[in-house]
């Protein structure tokens, strides 16, 4: 599907940083670097973490008000568990950073993640809220890693869901993207796979707009980390991605993820 426009939109893409530095002071400078990226990468975790312990302690509760339905209650059970799994797989994610290891980037089907990862989205969504599913039949397989996509993903859609206090849908689109044209601050021209979430909330001022991605900032006061949709852009980032935000108040928000694809990279 070739790109269209995207009004009121802010759009980054990921940058190579490049240092001038050289011997101790560049070992000093990249160690200091290296920490600062730790503890922000600690405040993103966190923040998902506790989205998962809210899916968790979810499962939980509605097991208990289904006592009297097994099935219900081992679904319910189910969806508890992947949640303590994905926790796990978070925290293997902040030691293997701490621990200079890579990334587990692979090539993969974003249809596939987003259909294992479904019942999560709903669960974390909560009862008055519908997740509808739009999943492309041509999408590229693209490089992600699936433990920061899920992490990502699930994000998105609880901010979506906190847009929407009197209930709504939330929709999870997946499509091919090619992109033609290059301009300043676009995606380079190439073939994406694009994930977009949409909601029918209660959108966002030009001025919040422009601040979303900053690490810390919040709309939700004491309830909110800052870290949920700066850990979304730095989950493609890490991959060489895209992401854009278009809100408009009182219609509701949409965010794009622009992942390579591996046709792309061939």
């Amino acid at each position: 599907m070739a790109d269209m426009a995207f009004p009121n939109e802010i759009s980054l893409q990921s940058e190579a940083e490049h240092s001038g530095r050289t011997g101790a002071t560049q070992q000093r400078g990249g160690a200091v670097h290296r920490l600062a990226s730790l503890g922000e990468m600690t405040g993103g975790i966190v923040h998902d973490f506790r989205n998962l312990l809210t899916i968790i302690e979810s499962g939980l509760r509605l097991a208990e008000r289904k006592a009297d339905q097994p099935e219900s209650v081992r679904a319910c059970i189910a969806a508890a568990r992947e949640g303590v799994d994905r926790g796990v797989e978070l925290t293997s994610q902040l030691l293997d950073f701490a621990n200079d290891k890579e990334s587990d980037v692979q090539a993969r089907d974003l249809n596939e993640l987003v259909r294992s990862f479904e019942p999560l989205l709903r669960y974390g969504a909560g009862a008055d809220i519908r997740v509808r599913l739009e999943l492309g039949s041509d999408v590229p397989n693209c490089l992600v890693d699936p433990t920061l996509f899920d992490a990502a993903v699930l994000n998105l859609v609880l901010n979506a869901r906190d847009s929407m206090p009197s209930g709504g849908e939330i929709c999870i689109v997946t499509e091919r993207l090619l992109k033609a044209d290059a301009a300043p601050g676009q995606p380079t021209p190439g073939t994406y796979a694009r994930l977009s979430v949409k909601d029918q909330g209660c959108g966002m001022r030009a001025e919040i707009l422009q601040k979303v991605l900053d690490p810390f900032f919040t709309t939700k006061g004491e309830n909110g980390t800052g870290m949920g949709l700066s850990q979304v852009y730095a989950t493609v980032k890490l991959v060489g991605g895209h992401l854009r935000i278009a809100s408009k108040r009182g219609a509701g928000t949409t965010v794009d993820l622009l992942f390579p694809s591996t046709e792309t990279a061939a």
